[in-house]
């Protein structure tokens, strides 16, 4: 599951992504408009920063916006970033592999072959998915008039 912190943090970009300008938006802007606890928004826009997904302007005029183009920003990169790990274990994950300690023999273990099927499906999903493609999805088409 998700945390809380990723699902805000996914929350935050999109209204960025959704921005035509690059006009920079104050927490509180974005905290109000998904209604979200700016406390928390403030330290999770903090990590987006440190790890290259927003940049930030401090001052009269400041705020945040994204540091590179939507479409270039995937779930999968801010998943990561927030909770670590895309895999259901340790020895199925790519990034961050570890040998499972009762583990015989790995290349004959059921629940690794199985586990590893998941996660190549979970990333396949979210590093396919960018903030610009979300959007897009997301949008209703107007009724014809």
């Amino acid at each position: 599951m998700l945390s809380q912190k990723c699902k805000y943090a996914l929350q935050a970009l999109l209204v960025l992504a959704r921005e035509k300008t690059d006009n920079l938006l104050l927490v509180s802007d974005i905290a109000e408009r998904e209604n979200l606890p700016k406390k928390f928004l403030e330290a999770i826009l903090l990590e987006l920063n440190r790890n290259g997904l927003v940049r930030s302007r401090r001052g009269r005029g400041g705020g945040y916006a994204l540091a590179k183009p939507a479409d270039l920003i995937t779930f999968g990169q801010v998943v990561r970033i927030m909770d670590g790990p895309l895999a259901p274990l340790a020895c199925v994950s790519v990034n961050y592999y570890r040998r499972c300690d009762e583990c015989h023999d790995e290349q004959a273990c059921e629940i690794r072959k199985v586990m590893r099927r998941v996660r190549d499906a979970i990333a396949a999903e979210l590093d396919g998915t960018s903030l610009a493609q979300a959007l897009a999805e997301g949008k209703v088409p107007q009724a014809a008039a």
